[in-house]
């Protein structure tokens, strides 16, 4: 989302970081400890204040779950939750997620699967090989769009289904696969900011966010517009950028996961301080409106410190409060022992 929509007095300085004609320009270097710490950078909102701490305690969730699988013993990776509104006598249907695992095949899978409670996953299905960082988003009038990063020729891949009935046998209604435009190697980890039919999905404007390989180099972000399920248009978004690279981000800045949080737009996006160095991926928080990035300050139980494919859904939990249900994919490199892999957690508010 290009946040000059929403802030077009923002100050000098933030005007001057927008421009930066070079999403890549930036020499990678070790992480500064000031990287862990909000109060280290511009101000951040009580509002933000306030998101950042729901996320960033997972010794306070009112439940968690390290090394998430579902109930075939498959790893949830890139876990994206929502809300399970069309499940009708399904006991289980309060929620449903979309992740990958990879497979006997040796390839990534895009699945679904559906839980009562946050934490136990029964797999109803997959989507074939070569998808994965899949996320999930109810459309109105009953259907559902699902998009994930599919190889081979890695591209974002798209996939509309009329109502749940078809999204568990997994029948879409219609496909698009985008054709890459900003990156001759890669583009991929789709997020799906909104869905407009007009009033069908053959007359629609479908607004997602990705990343582009910039120079087959670094992944750097991009917004793009599906019209009518046929036409693709993406564009570099550096201002989005700019918010991480002050950080001193050397790597690369990846996928993102949008939030609306009392009436404000957020999203909490992955950003690798070094180049090919797992264990410094963090989590930050983004504003739309103002165009700063936060730090988030993951604490866990063992105190695991690279947290990487961020997702955040706002929803009823499972106790009939809201809450924020968040997902992280806690890599090797920076995993407190019994704690790698992907975490699934939630706190109330």
């Amino acid at each position: 989302m290009d946040f000059r929509r929403y802030w077009p007095t923002a100050p000098a300085w933030l005007r001057r970081r927008r421009a930066t004609p070079d999403p890549g320009a930036l020499t990678p270097q070790p992480v500064p400890d000031c990287a862990f710490d909000p109060r280290g950078g511009p101000a951040a909102e009580p509002r933000t204040l306030a998101l950042l701490s729901l996320i960033e305690d997972v010794t306070a969730a009112d439940g968690h779950r390290y090394g998430a699988a579902d109930d075939s013993g498959c790893e949830m990776h890139c876990a994206k939750i929502i809300a399970d509104d069309g499940g009708g006598t399904d006991k289980d249907a309060r929620y449903l997620a979309v992740y990958h695992s990879t497979l006997r095949d040796g390839q990534f899978h895009v699945a679904l699967a559906v839980s009562r409670d946050l934490l136990d996953w029964r797999r109803l299905r997959e989507f074939g090989p070569g998808g994965s960082q899949p996320t999930i988003a109810a459309v109105p009038g009953g259907g559902y769009l699902v998009a994930w990063e599919q190889e081979p020729r890695n591209h974002i891949a798209l996939r509309y289904f009329a109502d749940r009935t078809a999204l568990v046998g997994g029948t879409p209604l219609r496909s698009f696969d985008a054709r890459r435009s900003l990156s001759r190697c890669a583009e991929g980890t789709p997020n799906i900011y909104a869905v407009r039919l007009n009033p069908d999905i053959d007359r629609s404007v479908i607004e997602l966010g990705g990343h582009y390989w910039w120079r087959c180099d670094r992944d750097r972000q991009l917004r793009a517009t599906l019209t009518d399920f046929s036409r693709w248009r993406a564009a570099p978004q550096p201002g989005f950028d700019a918010a991480l690279l002050r950080w001193g981000v050397g790597g690369n800045i990846g996928g993102r996961d949008p939030l609306e949080f009392f009436g404000h737009s957020y999203a909490l996006v992955e950003a690798q301080h070094v180049k090919g160095d797992f264990g410094s991926w963090r989590t930050y928080v983004y504003e739309y409106e103002s165009g700063l990035a936060h730090p988030a300050r993951i604490r866990t139980h063992g105190g695991s410190s690279a947290f990487a494919n961020p997702h955040v859904t706002a929803l009823t939990a499972p106790d009939g409060r809201r809450a924020l249900a968040v997902s992280l994919f806690l890599p090797g490199e920076g995993a407190a022992p019994g704690e790698g892999g992907q975490l699934l957690y939630y706190r109330g508010y």
